[in-house]
């Protein structure tokens, strides 16, 4: 099995829009490491994080798939969260703040 460490997925989603972070390949394991959550803008807001099934990923999140529900983040603040999540193939990080000008980045592993 091969290991490759490297920026899972970045995006800068739009208001009240749950938006794929990133997507498990298929064939595929991960570990997702660390998220970097970043608000850009200069008023605080607030934010959430849900790793889903592949079954579920097209629906909105539900209660037991969040990580992280309506976090608040200050204006021009950052935040790295390190948590050694583990996925499988089809699974989906997904994020949605109501402010756009929070970006959202995952770096980890892919197990092949």
């Amino acid at each position: 099995m091969a290991n490759t460490y490297k920026r899972l997925g970045a995006i800068n989603p739009s208001a009240n829009t749950q938006t794929n972070v990133y997507v498990i390949p298929a064939a595929t394991q991960s570990v997702i490491s660390t998220i970097a959550i970043c608000n850009q803008g200069a008023n605080s807001t607030t934010y959430s994080l849900a790793l889903m099934p592949s079954s579920i990923f097209a629906s909105p999140a539900g209660a037991a798939h969040f990580l992280v529900k309506n976090a608040a983040l200050a204006g021009s603040d950052t935040i790295f969260l390190t948590v050694g999540l583990t996925g499988n193939a089809g699974s989906v990080l997904v994020a949605n703040t109501p402010n756009a000008s929070i970006s959202f980045s995952a770096f980890g592993s892919e197990i092949t």
